[in-house]
């Protein structure tokens, strides 16, 4: 077989249709509606009680619902690409999985390395947000953690230990650090915990989720209709405050621009509903499910985000809002203490459902790259006592744990979003490309308009890239080109479809 057809060997959607029916690495328990929680659980979360006000106050000010909408729309025209495949391709894998059916192995590899760091970085995120919460609760009922413990070190603390480390002073050294701060305990203990929690089993995990989102969700709806009472419309003026640029760093914020660099941010808010079709080979009826699960939890998710970015801005005055518990912080600057708290411990409740639908989406995703050869297969071992994919799930909360205990939340999220937006566009491609190649696949669920909806999704996506850091894409190749490492040392000789070949 020539170098080109290695890169685009594949398998057929009846192969993979074939495969689903008769696998039995994961046992079938989850229905339709522990699904859209998952979807639910993976949507809202930090978005809404951190991402919601720290991008209002640095990027969209009040227009931050505007941020959402436009987030959102694009995020919908790739759940429609997504709902049409997770009703043909019932497989754990997701867009890795759709990949390798359309588009050939490389692909399918580029794409689940990329989400398999996007959702380890997901977690660490909603880990370091969800600690915030916590202190909040702490610190009411008067329990302080020691400072060191409190929050990871800041960038410039760890540019000075690596400047110490490596001995590389140069003529500009780093001054040492201004605070204690070094690592963020909660964030990791979470982490841990939550890999623990879906090591054991799958159902458990799934009840326990369905529990908390149905919490997290009146949690919500609590923000939304006690503080529609207190807005001051005089706080969403200037609604898109003017564009001003840092001097000394030369960064914008504000503006149209603004409106747009906070959409590519809290765009990792509002894909969640993607890890609901990792979990295709436990669903009870996944051709059936997945379709109307992905569509549920992105549109319960987006009434409520909006609603909720409304009421955040016209609480408190946009500024304001920069914390890591911000929506907790509007409440206790209007003196509702009592809701300050309520919120803060219906999101420390809330936030695990995010950890839990991540953490399964990365756990699930590495477990088919084992599983099909192009990591070590010693990682597809199903747990013989569980029934779940032990080895990836703890080797993932002990690296979430250190990224979420060490880094501050702005450097994690910044990584976040690049990939799965390149995951979207691949996705919105590939329904195009089969449409052509198999118009004759029988279709569960098919996306409407699709001629317009899946370009519509690759533009949104697009658009949303651009607005990210530059320092963003630099993160992205290095990632990309140790994937590509990895893939030709080792996931082309040793893919299952390798093997096949040569037998």
């Amino acid at each position: 077989m020539g170098f080109f057809s290695k890169l685009v060997r594949h398998k057929t959607v009846e192969q993979l249709q074939a495969e689903a029916g008769t696998r039995g690495d994961f046992r079938r328990v989850l229905g339709l509606w522990q699904l859209t929680a998952i979807g639910i659980g993976g949507i809202i979360g930090v978005g809404i009680f951190v991402l919601a006000g720290q991008q209002a106050a640095m990027n969209a000010g009040p227009a931050v619902a505007i941020s959402f909408l436009i987030a959102g729309f694009g995020s919908a025209c790739a759940a429609l690409c997504y709902a049409e495949f997770a009703g043909l391709i019932p497989v754990t894998g997701s867009a890795y999985t759709y990949g390798y059916a359309v588009l050939g192995e490389f692909a399918a590899w580029i794409i689940g390395w990329d989400l398999l760091l996007e959702y380890a970085l997901v977690v660490a995120v909603v880990a370091i947000g969800w600690s915030g919460y916590v202190q909040v609760l702490l610190n009411s009922a008067g329990v302080h953690l020691p400072e060191w413990a409190q929050q990871s070190m800041s960038a410039q603390t760890m540019q000075y230990y690596l400047q110490q480390l490596f001995g590389l002073h140069g003529s500009n050294p780093i001054a040492g650090p201004s605070d204690g701060h070094r690592f963020n305990v909660i964030a990791a203990a979470v982490s841990l915990a939550v890999a623990v929690l879906l090591t054991v089993r799958t159902e458990w995990g799934a009840r326990f989720n369905t529990l908390v989102v149905a919490i997290k969700v009146i949690g919500v709806l609590l923000v939304v209709g006690v503080g529609v009472f207190y807005i001051d419309t005089a706080n969403w003026h200037p609604y898109i405050p003017a564009r001003v640029v840092d001097v000394s760093t030369g960064i914008g914020h504000f503006g149209w621009q603004g409106v747009l660099t906070g959409a590519s941010v809290v765009f990792f808010a509002v894909f969640g509903y993607d890890t609901l079709t990792t979990a295709a080979e436990e669903s009870k009826n996944p051709q059936r499910d997945l379709p109307r699960a992905v569509l549920l939890s992105l549109g319960i998710a987006m009434v409520l985000y909006i609603a909720v970015s409304l009421v955040l801005t016209g609480i408190a005055h946009y500024s304001t809002l920069g914390g890591e518990a911000s929506v907790s912080d509007a409440f206790e600057s209007i003196g509702l203490h009592w809701l300050s708290i309520t919120i803060a411990a219906a999101a420390v409740i809330g936030v695990t459902s995010v950890l839990f639908a991540f953490m399964l989406g990365a756990a699930r995703i590495w477990f088919a790259l084992a599983r099909d050869g192009l990591l070590p297969t010693w990682f597809a071992k199903v747990s013989p006592r569980f029934g779940t994919p032990a080895r990836p799930t703890l080797i993932l909360g002990v690296f979430t744990a250190l990224v979420a205990g060490l880094l501050p939340i702005g450097e994690v999220a910044e990584l976040v979003n690049i990939g799965t937006l390149t995951a979207f566009i691949i996705i919105c491609a590939s329904i195009m490309l089969l449409r052509v190649r198999r118009p004759d696949l029988q279709r569960n669920f098919k996306t409407p308009a699709v001629w317009f909806t899946a370009p519509l999704g690759i533009l949104f996506s697009v658009a949303l890239i651009y607005g990210l850091p530059w320092i963003t894409y630099e993160r992205f190749i290095v990632w990309m080109a140790l994937g590509c490492v990895i893939y030709f040392a080792y996931g082309i000789r040793r893919s299952k479809l390798a093997s096949s070949n040569r037998g």
